[in-house]
């Protein structure tokens, strides 16, 4: 039992709890293990131009071939990874492999390439973040503008001062900078006047009932029209119907990714979309 909540309450810890624990120590462990032999890899979806079709970028989504328990989505164990301070090191690795994956179609004649890629709440609280990004485009000989950091609403609306001081240095190495899921949390355009970012991603929870839902086709609408006049592109994420991507491309939305034109894919699958854009 415990008697964190007052002197007068407790807690009866049940055999679920700790198995719970348990479990969490051995996943822990294992993410571990995973970083020493290379088991994360990154699937990646296609970022699309709306008013051509074009493939002008690309969103990094972690995955892991776990050894028994085959292959593992985000939510099967970041969480786990964000309460062990393991996040740190599994962000950097996605950094790392994301622009060397870009360099690399870069290289190979595919184009200007955006790779996009998310950072955890704990990433962007540390004080180093901006010199890390610095040394892996380095590194990996990547452009900065090639490079788009994805930062949740909640991150931005943590610590007001600190955050526009970080976003600022990133700005300054020349990277982009999205605000994702946007519409979920604050969904204030208010306050975006006062950090220095670059686009909004507009949460699929919106998009997925375009046309039907009458208010979340006027809020889509809303925001497509309010970013542009503070001169900010729209992504518009979960597009997979050809009556959303009509509606977008009315709106005049910039980019949008979804099913519509392709899942998630490994890096092979994902050049082997570009040839058949290149072809069609």
């Amino acid at each position: 039992m415990a008697g964190s909540e007052g002197r007068k309450n407790y807690r009866f810890y049940t055999s679920a709890m700790n198995d719970e624990v348990q479990q969490r120590v051995r996943i822990e462990g294992e993410l571990t293990n995973a970083l020493k032999n290379r088991e994360f890899f990154l699937f990646y979806q296609p970022l699309i131009r709306i008013h051509d079709r074009k493939m002008v970028g690309m969103e990094a989504l972690i995955r892991w071939q776990h050894p028994e328990r085959g292959l593992l989505a985000p939510y099967e164990f970041l969480t786990v990874a964000e309460e062990t301070g393991l996040i740190n090191s599994i962000g950097d690795w996605v950094l790392r492999q994301a622009c060397q994956d870009t360099a690399d179609l870069h290289r190979d004649g595919y184009g200007d390439i955006i790779v996009s890629v998310n950072l955890a709440a704990s990433q962007f609280r540390d004080a180093l973040l901006p010199k890390t990004i610095s040394e892996i485009l380095d590194e990996k000989r990547v452009e900065s503008r090639w490079l788009d950091l994805e930062i949740t609403e909640s991150i931005l609306m943590e610590n007001t001062d600190q955050v526009i001081k970080t976003l600022r240095h990133l700005k300054a190495l020349g990277v982009t900078l999205s605000v994702d899921d946007f519409g979920t949390g604050y969904s204030s355009l208010s306050y975006l006047k006062r950090f220095p970012v670059d686009r909004l991603k507009v949460d699929r929870s919106f998009v997925q009932d375009i046309p039907s839902d009458r208010n979340d086709v006027e809020i889509t609408a809303a925001i497509i029209a309010m970013s542009h006049k503070l001169n900010l592109q729209v992504v518009a994420e979960g597009v997979e119907t050809a009556e959303q991507f009509e509606f977008l491309q009315q709106n005049v939305c910039d980019i949008c990714q979804g099913y519509m034109f392709s899942e998630p894919v490994p890096i092979d699958k994902l050049r082997q979309y570009l040839d058949e854009q290149k072809n069609s």
